[in-house]
């Protein structure tokens, strides 16, 4: 093979096609320092770079990820405090971040425009080789201590810091803290025993020449890897990898690695506590987990045995260990932990339930053993393995999009192989190896053999029991002010000064003006005139619309079945959630449960039901409803994909009491487990709850409130009588949504459509649904001023103001101004001087309401301030038109973000059908563009009044009598 053009740096090592993803790989090893450069070519404009170290902690105090966060802060050609942030707003990304995990650190962005890419190289390699550390930036984004009143020795000793409250947050979940608990067991001896994040209580011991030397170490290029994929030639990015970086460096003699785990010789079972608020302590809330250490991730043949045996037990509730737990009494819910591990260099599996009870530890335990004991002696149904074949075809072909571009989704799959020096290649390329293992599991005797080897004869077993703790939080603030009383006591007079110094030059520098022209950008002249909207056409099928998108799926169909949404009573749209989760999860017609969940596995990539409730582009209060029946498949299961999706459309039956209950039992922990993580948009929702009926019915039906809801209803299911009044309305509801118009919504590439549409012609026959009054929902306007507690050891603090719909000739400012307050003042007060994770403001044209929020925040009352602040700042100082530019780059970018080919389309066609056509969107996009200073100006003052705003906050219990000293009502979660 003749080798790619490449720079002479480099040693191409190899080319290796792999055409079920339209792509080429090609590796390169740099001559002078070793680095590894794997480029992904292809077609695509959406070029995607990453750079990884291998960073490998050996204790809690989170070092790893305080050095991500350090090293954005200011490099050697571009000595601003906050590069990052900065070129985020003077750039047209489709997206920037930093990652920190178990055992690497990465830094990736990805971006359509070719001089902005380049300008995000520079900046990325120079702070990744070449960053500054600033001790200050130490303090702010690590931890430090500082005084209440930051002059005022007398008041209170504090630890502050960005990473230190992201952590305190983060480990609020129980599902993290389950986590870090499990790993800490299951490898005793190795990286993978620390959490890498930082545990709140060790951070502080973290000092600032331990992050300068363990930078030294793991931030050179012989431990990095360097990967790209895109249309960019492999050439062009190695020539700036060498001027910009990799020629300044020699080859390093450390060699950073993660060595094999001590193994057990006998299972260990240990039992540790989580913090739980003292009103949500009631009821059955303990973890009990399973989980075995296996082989090595790198070596694939073993990694795809492993996630086959993964996907047999578990793939769905038909699953032999899957329903095993799902139907057990012994808990609420399969643990959220359930499955393969396959990141770390040393694979893992683990099996439990959530919502149960310490005593049912051994019996838990018993019960995985009895399941795993009896498959590998009576064997499984030869379909289950084909089942779970079937699922690694899919995710191997699918070009996935959405969260990250498929670009960087393809380069972290590859990247843990890349990490632990196995082959990302053949990661990539997983086609002949799957074709191997379906001959291996053709044997009967194959997955008993793996079910033996990986768990009935491997000693390195941990039985976790993780138990609500209602007193702990109170036990670790109790320890954390005791450990700064002691502090404060022991500090000398020069440490006292230096404490006032530190933070008088903090705030210094952070109010400090940065000249960012020595950043590179782009500016409005390198937009693109229009935003890319895929097309489609319009047929009638059977008497259906139906709307066809021919697009590059590689070999994959999508298909939605979308119903007007009809009027509905209280105590249906109450239901509504219900419905759509249970949906898909329940019998139809002939075949139970079990039945519906094989057939779901064998011939498509799983099905999924939700509502969609918008409102009008001219007017908030009006809304359009829809409910959505969604799935995919690979072409060659179209018929039997299509048969799938009617009959789960027109027979469900909701008469398998015991599956519902399961299944709300699931839901609600589910539901319960996401307020950390998404805390700032629930508490935006339930601040503009009072604006918008479409807002008001989210937070009803899946925010704050609907939680709660939720919470109470499986409460009261524990009766039979109960399961069935709430069976007997999904049963009613369902009767309403089938008898509704309804539409299809078509997706394939040119040879697989005419199938689907054929499909549709032959399964569905001609109806004429009665087309009468459509859903609607009441009009709204309330002012909001609540705070919800929970178990948090942070805020997500909101405030929203009614505002205008998309359509309103004001709308593309307010869209442009939450950037520009972000970017020119919330940012610096809420996260850098505030200590918060993230906070900003942004319009929701679909709510018609500006919404400020906090994410993580150690404050409440200070916060909330500093939103009006924000105001204040608009329209009192003078600004920049640099500033107008980069708010309506960064609004840009969110608009014209590419998704997968299958996404693309979905977007076009759910904005079209509600009101958001083509020619809208283009529209207001072209508005966006000419937005000027006083616009924003004008609109800050016209709709951002005080005596109009609403306030939400989720916080901890302890911040009660702070809210009610602003007013708030306060509501348990």
């Amino acid at each position: 093979m003749t080798p790619p053009t490449h720079h002479p740096a480099f040693q191409w090592l190899r080319s290796h096609p792999i055409e079920s993803l339209n792509l080429s790989v090609e590796e390169y090893e740099h001559r002078k320092t070793g680095a590894k450069h794997y480029h992904l070519a292809c077609d695509n404009t959406e070029n995607v770079f990453l750079v990884a170290l291998r960073t490998v902690p050996m204790d809690d105090t989170g070092v790893a990820h305080i050095l991500e966060h350090t090293s954005l802060c200011g490099s050697e050609r571009y000595p601003v405090r906050d590069p990052f942030f900065m070129m985020i707003r003077r750039s047209l990304n489709t997206f920037m971040n930093a990652f920190t995990s178990s055992d690497w650190t990465a830094y990736p962005f990805a971006s359509q425009n070719r001089k902005d890419f380049f300008n995000l190289l520079d900046v990325y390699l120079d702070a990744v080789f070449f960053a500054n550390l600033h001790e200050l930036d130490f303090a702010q984004e690590g931890h430090r201590l500082e005084f209440a009143e930051p002059d005022n020795p007398d008041s209170e000793l504090l630890f502050k810091g960005v990473v230190y409250n992201e952590m305190k947050g983060a480990m609020s979940s129980p599902v993290n803290t389950l986590w870090q608990t499990f790993t800490k067991y299951l490898f005793p001896t190795t990286t993978y025993h620390y959490n890498s994040g930082g545990d709140p209580q060790s951070i502080p011991d973290l000092t600032y020449e331990a992050l300068k030397d363990f930078y030294r170490t793991h931030y050179h290029p012989s431990n990095a890897v360097f990967m790209t994929y895109g249309d960019i030639p492999a050439e062009e990015h190695q020539q700036r990898f060498e001027a910009l970086a990799l020629q300044r460096f020699e080859r390093s003699d450390t060699h950073i690695a993660v060595g094999d785990e001590k193994r057990y010789f006998a299972p260990v079972s240990v039992e540790e506590a989580y913090a739980v608020d003292p009103a949500e302590a009631e009821g059955d809330k303990t973890h009990i987990v399973l989980g075995w250490l296996g082989g090595y991730s790198i070596d694939l043949l073993d990694a795809l045995r492993a996630e086959l045996l993964s996907g047999v037990l578990l793939d769905d509730s038909a699953a032999p260990l899957r329903h095993a737990l799902e139907t057990s009494e012994l808990g609420a819910a399969p643990s959220p932990l359930c499955g393969l591990e396959n990141s770390n260099r040393e694979m893992s599996f683990m099996a439990g339930l959530e919502g149960s009870r310490p005593e049912h530890a051994a019996a838990v335990e018993q019960l995985v053993l009895d399941t795993l004991r009896r498959v590998a002696e009576e064997g499984v149904p030869q379909e289950r393995v084909e089942a779970a074949l079937h699922q690694l075809e899919l995710a191997q072909r699918e070009v996935s999009g959405g969260h990250y571009p498929y670009g960087l989704q393809l380069i972290l799959d590859a990247l843990p192989s890349a990490i632990h020096e196995g082959d990302p290649v053949a990661a990539l390329d997983l086609d002949a190896v799957i074709e191997q293992l379906r001959a291996e599991a053709s044997d009967a005797n194959f997955i008993p053999g793996l079910i033996r080897d990986w768990f009935l004869d491997n000693p390195h077993r941990v039985r976790l029991t993780l138990k609500p703790d209602s007193e702990l939080a109170g036990r670790r603030d109790a320890a954390e002010k005791a450990r700064l009383a002691r502090i404060k006591a022991g500090l000398s007079t020069a440490e006292i000064e230096h404490i006032i110094d530190q933070a008088r030059q903090l705030a210094e520098r952070q109010s400090q003006e940065e000249d960012e022209e020595i950043l590179p950008k782009v500016g409005l002249e390198d937009v693109p005139p229009e935003m890319p909207i895929a097309e489609g056409r319009e047929e009638v099928i059977n008497g259906y619309p139906s709307h066809l998108y021919e697009q590059g799926t590689n070999g994959l169909l999508y298909k939605e079945v979308v119903v007007d949404l009809p009027p509905l009573d209280d105590a249906l749209v109450e239901v509504l959630p219900y419905y759509t989760h249970n949906l898909t999860e329940v019998g139809c017609a002939d075949k139970d449960y079990l039945a519906m969940q094989s057939w779901q596995t064998r011939v498509s990539g799983g099905l999924s039901a939700y509502s969609s409730v918008r409102g009008q582009i001219d007017d908030a209060q009006r809304v359009s409803g829809y409910l959505i029946l969604s799935g995919k498949a690979l072409n060659r299961n179209h018929w039997d994909f299509s048969e799938l999706v009617r009959s789960t459309f027109a027979e469900a039956r909701f008469d398998e009491l015991p599956r519902i209950r399961e299944l709300m039992a699931q839901l609600r922990m589910r539901r319960e487990q996401s307020v950390t993580g998404r805390g700032h948009s629930l508490a935006m929702q339930a601040a503009s709850r009072g604006i918008s009926p479409v807002t008001a019915l989210a937070h009803r039906l899946s925010g704050l409130e609907g939680i709660r809801r939720l919470k109470a209803l499986d409460d009261r299911l524990d009766t039979e009588d109960a399961v069935a009044e709430l069976a007997e309305r999904l049963q009613e509801l369902h009767g309403l949504i089938t008898g509704a118009p309804r539409r299809f919504l078509l997706i394939g590439e040119s040879h697989g459509l005419p199938q689907l549409r054929e499909d549709v012609a032959k399964l569905w026959q001609p109806e004429s649904p009665a087309i009468g009054e459509r859903f609607g929902l009441p009009p709204v306007h309330q002012r909001i001023r609540e705070l919800w507690t929970t178990t948090t050891a942070v805020s997500f603090c909101a405030k929203a103001y009614p505002t205008v719909p998309v359509e309103h000739p004001d709308a593309p400012a307010l869209s442009v101004l939450g950037g520009f307050l972000r970017n020119g003042f919330l940012h610096r007060v809420i996260r850098e001087q505030g200590g918060a994770y993230g906070g900003g403001a942004s319009q929701d044209n679909a709510s018609a309401s500006f919404r400020f929020y906090s994410y993580r925040d150690p404050r409440l009352a200070e916060t909330l301030d500093d939103f009006d602040r924000a105001i204040d700042w608009l329209l009192t100082e003078k600004h920049e038109p640099r500033q107008l530019e980069e708010a309506i780059l960064g609004y840009i970018s969110q608009l014209d973000k590419p998704s997968s080919p299958a996404g693309e389309a979905k977007d076009a066609f759910h904005n079209a059908l509600h009101g958001r056509t083509p020619e809208q969107r283009q529209r207001f996009r072209q508005r966006v563009l000419g937005v000027s200073l006083d616009d924003l100006r004008r609109v800050g003052e016209t709709y951002l009044k005080p005596d109009d705003a609403s306030i939400a906050v989720i916080s901890h219990p302890g911040a009660a009598e702070e809210a009610q000293a602003l007013g708030l009502e306060v509501h348990a979660l």
